[in-house]
């Protein structure tokens, strides 16, 4: 699995190597050294291998920094190196500048390789490979920039545990959280690396809104998962708020299992994650992605009724409505029957199947 960079394309690696476990073959994470993939494939107890990997972010003029340009030609010489002496049966490319080696340095050595494509635009990593690969599979009906022929919907692989309402309370306080299992959960999410506007814009929202720790009279409380570098600057902000709870790092299926409302951006991963657990959004699409696919990821969410699309540059005015309208129980009810709808279970298996066949 080449993977790595952001939780969007590690996540479904890591799932699709379970499955594959699962039925009898070995899986291993080739991604950037020191990248968080490492420690997510340490956690799942996957092998990890890692190399240089440069950013391919394009510069001022529009062209990527050569700097960065040798650090990728490094990391494919690396992962060459590697995979000649592993000779595995496949190798799973997921975008990001981190799976570019694996994917360049398997192609090189005629290893057949498969994509997978979490957004409705084909990425740059991904069109770089995706001439050569065996086939790209997408979450998208339709991608834009991939080759006629290439595209296999598989959906959004996700992690495909469920932890019951309690347990999952109990595994959030063994970590060292408050929560109160009767209360109605409010989950804050901006990504596996944080969000710096949702940090900084929710909490004074929810301090209006939840005003007493409650919502609508409803006993209420809220996790705000801020990313591992926020969390000593957002616990101070709400420290005198004992039902509000802040964590750096929070378990996804504990988090998700636990909640009953979400305040989230609109990557691909989060949206299915929710969707998986059947938890309804309230989505701050993040304005700076590709293509603006945050944005046109929430708007199917929220014609599909599992969610509400806030732009950040309204955040402060719009989040509390939101909050007030998707919090009344039948509201809630509703669109939490409509995420369920969009459920990506079997996503993994799919892709799976894919890289088996071919």
């Amino acid at each position: 699995m080449a993977t790595g960079g952001t939780g969007g394309h590690i996540y479904p690696a890591v799932a699709t190597a379970q499955e594959l476990i699962r039925r009898g073959h070995s899986a291993a994470i080739l991604g950037q050294r020191g990248g968080m993939e490492e420690g997510a494939a340490e956690r799942a107890g996957l092998e990890f291998f890692g190399v240089e990997a440069g950013k391919l972010a394009r510069s001022g003029q529009g062209r990527p920094d050569p700097r960065e340009l040798l650090k990728a030609a490094g990391g494919v010489v690396q992962a060459r190196r590697w995979l000649a002496g592993q000779r595995p049966g496949a190798v799973v490319g997921y975008g990001g500048f981190a799976s570019l080696p694996g994917v360049l340095a398997a192609q090189s050595l005629g290893i057949p390789t498969v994509l997978h494509e979490q957004n409705a635009h084909l990425g740059l990593t991904q069109r770089l490979a995706a001439g050569r690969a065996r086939a790209v599979a997408t979450a998208y009906e339709e991608v834009i920039g991939l080759p006629a022929g290439k595209g296999r919907m598989v959906g959004m692989p996700v992690r495909e545990e469920r932890v019951e309402r309690g347990e999952a309370f109990a595994r959030l306080n063994a970590a060292g959280l408050a929560l109160e299992p009767g209360r109605l959960t409010l989950l804050v999410m901006g990504g596996s690396q944080g969000s710096l506007a949702l940090n900084e814009g929710v909490p004074p929202v929810l301090r209006e809104i939840l005003a007493g720790g409650t919502l609508h009279g409803e006993p209420a409380q809220v996790l705000h998962s801020t990313g591992p570098r926020w969390a000593d600057s957002v616990a101070p902000s709400v420290a005198d708020l004992p039902w509000y709870h802040v964590t750096g790092f929070v378990d996804a299926p504990s988090a998700w299992s636990a909640a009953d409302l979400g305040i989230t951006r609109a990557g691909t991963g989060t949206l299915a994650e929710a969707a998986f657990h059947g938890v309804p959004l309230l989505m701050v699409p993040l304005p700076e992605s590709a293509e603006n696919h945050q944005f046109h990821n929430a708007q199917a969410v929220e014609k599909a009724g599992a969610g509400r699309l806030v732009p950040q540059d309204t955040l402060s005015r719009d989040l509390g409505k939101r909050v007030l309208e998707c919090g009344l129980s039948g509201t809630r009810s509703e669109m939490r029957e409509a995420a369920r709808r969009r459920s990506p279970q079997g996503a993994a298996a799919r892709l799976a199947d894919l890289v088996e066949q071919l």
